[in-house]
């Protein structure tokens, strides 16, 4: 019974871990560049080029290794989808469409899916392989 308090308490811990670098690396990436840039043809793109998508990426990439490795796979995923579904809805809230909750559902559930598999990947490729006593 002593344990229980205790072991509840590091499985919050990598949980918020995530998801608060999930909220600080959209910052860093994602949160200052809110500009579309309009192309001589007239189309709009943006307002995040490819460089900022990767290098969230490659950010989230490390925590999520770092929770999944330290067996807390379901910290690491629902910490960073947390964090990023958060990141999105305050990011965007200000969007003058009103359509900015079908591009924070698309963030949860992209980030839910690719957490998932990633974890996924990362336990199994750490996870000791059982191996059979020679004959």
């Amino acid at each position: 019974m002593r344990n229980r308090p205790l072991r509840s308490v590091s499985h919050v811990v990598p949980t918020l871990v995530t998801a608060g670098v999930s909220m600080a690396a959209w910052a860093a990436w994602l949160g200052w560049d809110q500009r579309y840039d309009v192309q001589p043809d007239g189309t709009s793109t943006g307002p995040y080029e490819a460089w900022q998508v990767i290098g969230l990426v490659v950010t989230l990439l490390v925590a999520v290794y770092w929770a999944a490795s330290r067996r807390h796979g379901k910290s690491a995923v629902l910490g960073t989808t947390t964090g990023l579904t958060l990141a999105a809805f305050l990011d965007w809230s200000d969007d003058s469409t009103g359509q900015f909750m079908v591009g924070v559902m698309m963030v949860m559930l992209g980030s839910l899916a690719a957490t998932a598999l990633v974890t996924n990947v990362i336990t199994s490729v750490r996870r000791p392989s059982a191996q059979t006593p020679p004959a």
